[in-house]
């Protein structure tokens, strides 16, 4: 009997992980954690909750909806159903009701982890991280939920979102799409867009014409003229995602993007002691907790079944970013602004959500931003969660050039 090979601790996790998604895609994702530690962040969530079901020192805190995956570059500006632009947390693939201080300690986290990648001084990502929690208690303390939009954003938000606002449907086709023989479609030289088999292309088509027929969410009068297998984000490649071009039958050159999405299990299910509503499926799961959390939610969000899996339906926005440390890297008041904008955003959607299905009502929130005692203890966590993920991302890089994800 031949014995398997050896295969490290940590490429063991990150497979079992990983073996419900696509393989050619998720090898994709691992060339894309090796980028730089923030990314490799990014691509496991799931062990920074395995992580944290072991840890000791964590401050007790009420049961939140949270959207999970919280880190800098999950909050965003998009166009919602009523046309407006937000600066808003954009992405609840893993929400489910948990302890709010762990939507907190990730996006901590990830303030180290993400300064340190730009080469930012960690004192600095020190004062960012303390800020951030100064901001987010004193916000749940108001027992009053705040959105931002380019009429009560400040800095660089505010020109952030007013350059959004003036973004239309034409930035978003002239990107994704080009003429074929007079005809538009999807543009297959954009690196995210990828063929689809003429079988499976054939079927999801004439899925999105009968959603488009039947869904109270959906557009009136268009039809899909075109459809391509998406790659998006870090922690998302590997699952089943499609964009749709549809076309409408009344007005000339007018023309929608819509995002289909598979969905799976939130991974902090299984370390989250809170009970879950029963949802119908892990779309509906999503769509609610997102509607709940957000002031706005973006349009067409809706939910669907295709060949037995479960996806989350949306319009692709016109304009859907996020922040670019990158680009501000030396603009301290800047990089302040937006980590308290973010705190702010942060406790708003715990307030919104409050006294949902189990979810602390406002009072407790306030409450537990009232508490000072747990502040230095969330600091401390995520420096030494840092340490440890360092030590995971050598480890993994070094893996990954021995082959060890072939």
């Amino acid at each position: 009997m031949m014995e398997k090979p050896y295969m490290p601790a940590l490429a063991q996790r990150l497979k079992k992980f990983n073996q419900h998604r696509l393989p050619e895609m998720v090898k994709l994702k691992y060339e894309a954690m090796t980028e730089n530690i923030f990314r490799f962040y990014r691509g496991t969530c799931h062990l920074f909750y395995e992580n944290l079901r072991n840890a000791k020192k964590i401050p007790a805190s009420p049961v939140t909806w949270v959207c999970g995956d919280l880190h800098l570059e999950n909050y965003g500006s998009y166009k919602a159903n009523n046309k407006l632009v937000y600066f808003d947390l954009n992405d609840f693939d893993e929400a489910v009701l948990a302890p709010a201080l762990w939507e907190v300690l990730r996006l901590i986290t990830s303030i180290f982890l993400a300064f340190d990648a730009l080469d930012i001084d960690q004192d600095q990502a020190f004062n960012m991280a303390t800020l951030f929690l100064k901001t987010y208690s004193a916000t749940l303390c108001t027992g009053k939920p705040i959105n931002i939009d380019p009429r009560t954003a400040k800095g660089i938000v505010c020109d952030f979102l007013n350059s959004a606002d003036k973004n239309n449907y034409k930035d978003i086709l002239e990107k994704r799409t080009e003429k074929k023989k007079h005809k538009v479609v999807l543009s297959l030289h954009d690196e995210r867009h990828f063929k689809i088999h003429k079988p499976l292309k054939e079927a999801l088509i004439e899925h999105m014409e009968h959603w488009i027929a039947e869904s109270n969410e959906s557009p009136y009068n268009y039809k899909v003229k075109d459809a391509v297998f998406r790659l998006a984000g870090t922690g998302s490649i590997g699952v089943k995602r499609y964009l749709f071009l549809l076309k409408s039958k009344i007005e000339k050159d007018n023309y929608l993007i819509i995002d289909m999405k598979q969905s799976f299990p939130s991974s902090l299910l299984p370390y989250t002691k809170a009970k879950q509503p029963e949802w119908t499926s892990e779309s509906e799961r999503i769509v609610m907790v997102q509607q709940r959390m957000q002031h706005m939610s973006s349009s067409m969000l809706s939910t669907t079944e295709f060949n037995g899996d479960s996806y989350v339906i949306q319009e692709l926005q016109p304009v859907k970013d996020t922040i670019r440390f990158k680009l501000i890297k030396d603009r301290y008041r800047d990089i302040i602004q937006v980590i308290d904008d973010m705190a702010v955003l942060t406790a708003s959607s715990q307030l919104r959500s409050g006294g949902m299905d189990g979810s602390a009502v406002i009072d407790e929130l306030k409450a537990f931003g009232a508490d000072k005692t747990w502040q230095e203890a969330a600091l401390n966590y995520a420096l030494e969660t840092k340490k440890d993920i360092e030590k995971d991302f050598n480890t993994f890089k070094e893996d990954y050039q021995n082959g060890v994800f072939n």
